[in-house]
C-alpha cells in the first residue's frame, strides 16, 4: 500500500496511490506498507540507489541502519506495535530527504495510525518531512513510556497477587507466565529505547546545520526522555528478577512441605515396620507366639513406637 502525504495551504492531503499514479510534486510524506514487487519496482522510480529489501529492515549494525547517499540520509529503527496482548518490535526505514520523507515497513504500526490520524484533525501541524520524522519519534517515546506504566502496574499486581499467604500453587504459576510476559514486554521496550537513542543521535550529529531549530530541540528533548526511561527498565528487570525469585521460592517451599510430609510419614511408620518385621519371621522359639495377648500387644506396641517417633519430632520443632 502507497500514501502520499501532500502539503497543501499548511494542511496534509492523504491520497492513496495506485501503480499507474505518479507522486504529486507537493508530496511530503510518502508512506509505503507491505509493498508488492510491482509496488517496490514503482517505488525504484523515487530511488538514485537501491530500494531497501526486507532484509535490508532487520541488519543490526550501525553501518545498515544509519548512512548516508545520493538519496539522503538513511535510518533503519524499531517501532513497538501491538496486536492483542502481544508487543512486537517492527523495523521502519526512514529516507529523509530535503523536501521528501519516504518510510518503508513490512508490518502495519499503531503509532502510523495515530500520527495519521492527528494530521487529519490537524492535532499537529507539519511543515517539512523533518516535522513528520519528529512527530513519529514523539510518539514512539511516548508510547514506550506508556508501556513501562504497563509493565510496572502488571508487576505490582503481581507482586500483590504471589506474597499474600493465602495465594495457592495454580496462581503462582499464573504469575510465573504474566512475569515471563513482562520480561520479554520489558526487553522489547528497552531494545526499542537504546535504538531511538541511536536513532536520534544520528539524526542530530548529521543534520545539526539544515535541521531547525525547533526540531533539534524537540529531538533533544527526547533523548532526555530517553536518558531518563532507560534506568526505569533496569530497576523493572531487578523487580522482575526479585519477583520470580521470591515467587520460585514459595514454589520450592510448598513442593518441600509436600517432600517433608512424605519423610515423616517414612520415619514414623519405621519402627512399627521393624516391630511386624520381627513377628512375621515365624521362627520357632518365639515366645510371644504361644502368647494368648501376642497379637494385640504387638499391635499396641506397633502404635506407641509410632507415636512416640511423632512425638519426638514434635518436640524437636521439626513439624
Amino acid at each position: 500500500m502507497i500514501t502520499a502525504y501532500q502539503l497543501q495551504n499548511n494542511r496534509i492531503k492523504i491520497t492513496q496511490l495506485g501503480l499507474n499514479d505518479v507522486l504529486p510534486s507537493d508530496t511530503v510524506w510518502l508512506d509505503v506498507v507491505e509493498p508488492s514487487e510491482a509496488e517496490r519496482s514503482w517505488l525504484d522510480n523515487y530511488y538514485v540507489e537501491e530500494v531497501p529489501d526486507s532484509d535490508d529492515l532487520y541488519e543490526i549494525e550501525a553501518s545498515s541502519r544509519f548512512y548516508q547517499d545520493k538519496d539522503g540520509l538513511h535510518i533503519t529503527s524499531f517501532f513497538p506495535h501491538r496486536s492483542g496482548k502481544e508487543v512486537r518490535n517492527t523495523s521502519v526505514s526512514f529516507n529523509l530527504r530535503p523536501h521528501l520523507l519516504i518510510t518503508l515497513r513490512d508490518d502495519e504500526v499503531g503509532l502510523f495510525r495515530l500520527v495519521r490520524n492527528y494530521l487529519k484533525r490537524q492535532h499537529i501541524e507539519i511543515s517539512s518531512p523533518m516535522a513528520i520524522l519528529t512527530a513519529l519519534f514523539t510518539s514512539k517515546v511516548d508510547y514506550l513510556a506508556d508501556l513501562l506504566e504497563e509493565v510496572y502496574e502488571s508487576l505490582e499486581a503481581v507482586s500483590e497477587m504471589t506474597l499474600r499467604e493465602d495465594t495457592n500453587d495454580q496462581t503462582r504459576d499464573t504469575a510465573l507466565k504474566d512475569i515471563a510476559l513482562q520480561e520479554d514486554l520489558n526487553g522489547k521496550i528497552r531494545l526499542s529505547l537504546l535504538d531511538s537513542q541511536r536513532s536520534l543521535r544520528y539524526l542530530v550529529r548529521n543534520r545539526r546545520i539544515r535541521m531547525a531549530d525547533q526540531h533539534q530541540q524537540e529531538i533533544m528533548e527526547m533523548l532526555r526522555d530517553i536518558d531518563s526511561l532507560l534506568p526505569h527498565t533496569a530497576f523493572l528487570f531487578d523487580k522482575i528478577n526479585f519477583l520470580q525469585e521470591a515467587v520460585m521460592g514459595f514454589i520450592n517451599l510448598e513442593q518441600n512441605k509436600i517432600i517433608k510430609i512424605f519423610s515423616v510419614m517414612a520415619t514414623v511408620f519405621m519402627p512399627p515396620t521393624l516391630i511386624a518385621s520381627s513377628y512375621g519371621m515365624n521362627f520357632a522359639n518365639m515366645p510371644e507366639l504361644g502368647w494368648d495377648f501376642g497379637y494385640p500387644a504387638a499391635i499396641a506396641l506397633m502404635i506407641l513406637s509410632g507415636l512416640s517417633t511423632y512425638w519426638i519430632f514434635k518436640l524437636k520443632g521439626w513439624l
